[in-house]
């Protein structure tokens, strides 16, 4: 298995961007972890976003996915925000 097959790439956009100050970074699983297991670990990374994630949808190689989807490593995950508008 080459190098790096054990994280996941996680894209942060808009708000979340901002909040974790950074547009993206690789995340390293030990073991099968779902989506829902890797917003927690996110929060626990990054205090900025410690109950903000509960809301957000996910994409998992540009697609929606559910929170208990499994990754295996190799993914990108992209996390987007609610979006308000008026």
């Amino acid at each position: 298995m080459p190098a790096g097959d054990f994280d996941v790439e996680v894209l942060y956009f808009a708000a979340l961007r901002d909040l974790s100050g950074m547009s993206g970074e690789r995340v390293p699983l030990k073991g099968a972890l779902s989506v829902a297991g890797l917003l927690v670990a996110l929060e626990e990374r990054h205090e900025a976003l410690r109950g903000r994630l509960q809301s957000v949808r996910v994409a998992v190689n540009e697609e929606f996915t559910e929170l208990s989807t499994e990754l295996r490593g190799g993914e990108v995950v992209a996390l987007i925000p609610p979006v308000s508008g008026g």
